[in-house]
């Protein structure tokens, strides 16, 4: 279980991004953390994993606390993050990549049930290197691989949708789906699309940093649309008054 407790973040201009925020998710869930942009969803991911340290509060993975550990420290507490546009590694194969986050040698049995897990085929990849040649969908399910072959406790994706095509959205989708149902750890997603909103056990909504709606996606995710769609037609609106 992860706790967050009375956690506040200002960005180096002075700007309150996160209010005294309390959070409690639970082991096992998929949460989607929801929200206008600006509102403190990718800080609050950035905050989880230890890429961030709160200006104050408490964070605990299992009643342990972790507030004061970096994101390495983290990720060997079993927590990972997979950032909106990931990281290209001239030189190094995806196989290399797999390895080194599994932290060991990974037979080519095991590297293909990995592969295999977010859709792509292991022959094909194992030996290409992670750099340009990847469309923005390869290169997200193969971070996703390594997520995998972590087997970690706590996985963090920051708006995985950000930069991919609509084809390999709903490849996603499906990824995130078998990653829910095979795996026991608990998934936390940034994002504001709603086909990822419908696949969560959860949903947290995020607006000016701090929690508006937290509960269960059948309770929170028609009022989360509605808001949504606010927003989206006041934009619109501001658009107009200023042509």
């Amino acid at each position: 279980m992860l706790s967050l407790e009375h956690i506040s973040w200002r960005s180096p201009d002075g700007k309150e991004v996160l209010r005294d925020l309390n959070l409690t998710i639970p082991d096992g869930k998929l949460v989607v953390i929801t929200g206008p942009n600006g509102g403190g969803k990718t800080t609050l991911a950035r905050i989880i994993a230890g890429i961030e340290s709160p200006e104050s509060g408490r964070i605990f993975l299992d009643q342990e606390e972790i507030t004061s550990l970096d994101v390495t420290q983290r990720a060997l507490k079993g927590i990972s993050f997979a950032f909106q546009q990931p990281v290209r590694f001239k030189g190094i194969t995806v196989r290399q990549l797999i390895e080194t986050a599994a932290g060991s040698k990974v037979d080519s049995g095991k590297l293909c049930d990995i592969l295999g897990n977010v859709g792509l085929c292991a022959k094909d990849y194992l030996d290409r290197e992670v750099n340009a040649t990847l469309s923005g969908g390869e290169i997200k399910r193969i971070e996703i691989a390594t997520v995998l072959a972590r087997h970690t406790r706590l996985s963090v994706f920051d708006e995985p949708e950000a930069g991919i095509d609509l084809w390999s959205f709903k490849n996603l989708i499906q990824v995130f789906q078998k990653m829910h149902s095979d795996l026991k750890g608990t998934l936390i997603i940034i994002s504001h699309q709603e086909r990822i909103l419908r696949i969560a056990d959860e949903i947290v909504l995020l607006a000016d940093g701090a929690i508006r709606a937290f509960g269960a996606r059948e309770d929170i995710l028609q009022q989360v649309l509605i808001k949504e769609n606010v927003s989206t037609a006041c934009s619109k609106q501001e658009a107009l008054f200023h042509e």
